[in-house]
């Protein structure tokens, strides 16, 4: 059949093209038995950018984008790169992308799977049944606020700044997309800042205040201070079920959720754009929210997990294949209960494997649940 879904694929650097290359191979399975047809395109982005072409995120990946249905990322950066000045470092490329195509809304699940409660550095009471969706605003606060660098003083000392600053209107939709999410889940949003000390924080929770009264009534909302609710987190992980945060703050909690999990290697995210009242489509980009892993880069032992499960949130969220995105999660969690486990995520008495076999066992609980 003719292919109508049109994927950019951005391998990037590092663990990036071997996990990718998994899900490769999950598509191509797709392709042949479940009748689902992509258009893939690949494209430049992070150190492997710079090396090419001088820029971590060049302007011919950006239309590339623009004109994708879906972007799905590996990673990018590496101690290659560490030397460049800041503006040129690889990790840029990501944050240009979501600047460029408008993806605003960070979504990060935490789910603990019944394979790995064991996995966690947690105790297995504390994490079982842990399933939590953090919202994280991506295109605003202080990784975008203005003015920011490195100055040097006339004493000849050097100080450093950034700029957390949110307009009203980057507040609020992002709040309503944490809303809309939890009406789907267990109705309750926690909305994160630090009211208590800065003025960002005070808007953030007035106006995540003024979108719930106004049109989301019927949902359970909870303010808590950023810091108490990494506290909480750690303590009694399971009360929360969407985690609003902004940019800074939603970006370490969803480390610290995914960190109840077991591994990074285990965690996926979605950044989304705004919907086009056209089109109905809207921009938005997948990824696992490990990094590029240097360390272990082309040894063969990353997990790939992450990144199939991006594929996932990819078909659920750009393509409405509810179905599809539900059997590939189902075959990720099969594998894990057989006994299966890549380094990161090791336990006694599993079988310890790389990660080619890890997605070769992954299609082969595709087949037989799809049988």
């Amino acid at each position: 059949m003719p292919a109508n879904k049109k994927l950019l694929v951005l391998p990037g650097d590092g663990i990036g093209p071997e996990v990718m290359g998994e899900v490769r191979r999950i598509i191509d399975w797709m392709d042949r038995r479940r009748s689902l047809s992509f258009e893939i395109e690949e494209g430049l982005v992070g150190g492997g950018a710079i090396d090419a072409v001088g820029s971590p995120c060049p302007d011919e990946t950006v239309a590339k984008a623009r004109a994708a249905d879906a972007v799905l990322f590996g990673s990018v950066g590496g101690p290659k790169w560490d030397s460049l000045p800041f503006e040129q470092r690889p990790e840029l490329g990501i944050l240009r992308l979501r600047k460029d195509l408008g993806l605003f809304a960070n979504l990060r699940p935490a789910v603990v799977l019944d394979p790995l409660v064991e996995a966690s550095s947690l105790k297995p009471d504390i994490v079982r049944g842990v399933d939590i969706m953090v919202v994280r605003e991506t295109v605003g606060g202080v990784y975008f606020g203005e003015p920011r660098g490195v100055e040097t003083l006339p004493d000849g000392k050097r100080r450093g700044f950034d700029t957390d600053v949110y307009h009203e209107d980057e507040i609020a939709r992002v709040a309503r997309v944490a809303f809309d999410l939890a009406r789907k889940r267990r109705n309750k949003v926690t909305s994160v800042e630090k009211a208590n000390v800065m003025q960002s924080g005070r808007l953030w929770r007035a106006v995540v205040g003024e979108v719930h009264k106004a049109e989301y009534p019927d949902v359970q909302l909870e303010n808590m201070y950023a810091d108490n609710c990494a506290m909480q987190l750690c303590s009694r992980p399971k009360q929360f079920d969407v985690i609003l945060g902004n940019n800074l703050f939603g970006d370490v909690l969803s480390d610290l959720a995914a960190a109840l999990t077991g591994s990074l290697g285990m965690l996926p995210s979605a950044t989304l754009g705004a919907v086009d009242p056209t089109t109905g489509k809207r921009h938005a980009l997948y990824e696992p929210i490990h990094g590029s892993a240097p360390d272990i880069a082309g040894k063969g032992v990353a997990n790939p997990c992450a990144q199939m499960l991006s594929f996932a949130m990819l078909l659920r969220w750009s393509f409405g294949l509810e179905e599809d995105a539900k059997l590939l999660e189902a075959a990720i969690e099969k594998v894990l209960a057989g006994g299966l486990r890549t380094a990161d995520i090791m336990q006694p008495g599993m079988a310890r494997v790389g990660t080619s076999v890890m997605g070769e066992a992954v299609v082969r609980e595709l087949e037989k649940l799809s049988a």
